[in-house]
């Protein structure tokens, strides 16, 4: 692993230890990848996935920023879609700008209470 990889999974397994999501307060956690951006709301307590988005089911071209906003905008109404009005954020290791400030920027603005 590189130095930024070994970085990035101490900062991960750090902020884990001190953040959960429930069934009321699911974790939103966001991956991305050079590409695609993912997104989940995840139950800790039962370990289920309560809902999903990413760029891949976006048919939308553009800027990364923007894509990344759209799939913001999605999990937020697939979140409101299962019941869940507020969440708790887990960037997953990446700082919090760019891409992934975006992403959390649409889902507030689509609904959800961090």
């Amino acid at each position: 692993m590189t130095r930024k990889e070994l970085r990035r999974l101490r900062i991960k397994t750090s902020v884990r230890g001190k953040i959960s999501g429930t069934k009321q307060r699911p974790r939103l956690t966001v991956f991305r990848s050079n590409k695609q951006i993912y997104a989940q709301l995840i139950d800790d307590v039962e370990g289920r996935t309560l809902a999903s988005a990413s760029s891949l089911a976006l048919e939308a071209a553009g800027a990364k920023k923007e894509i990344a906003a759209k799939v913001g905008e999605l999990i937020a109404q697939r979140a409101k879609e299962a019941g869940v009005e507020s969440v708790v954020f887990d960037r997953n290791g990446y700082l919090y700008h760019g891409r992934i400030k975006e992403l959390a920027d649409a889902a507030r603005n689509g609904g959800l209470k961090f």
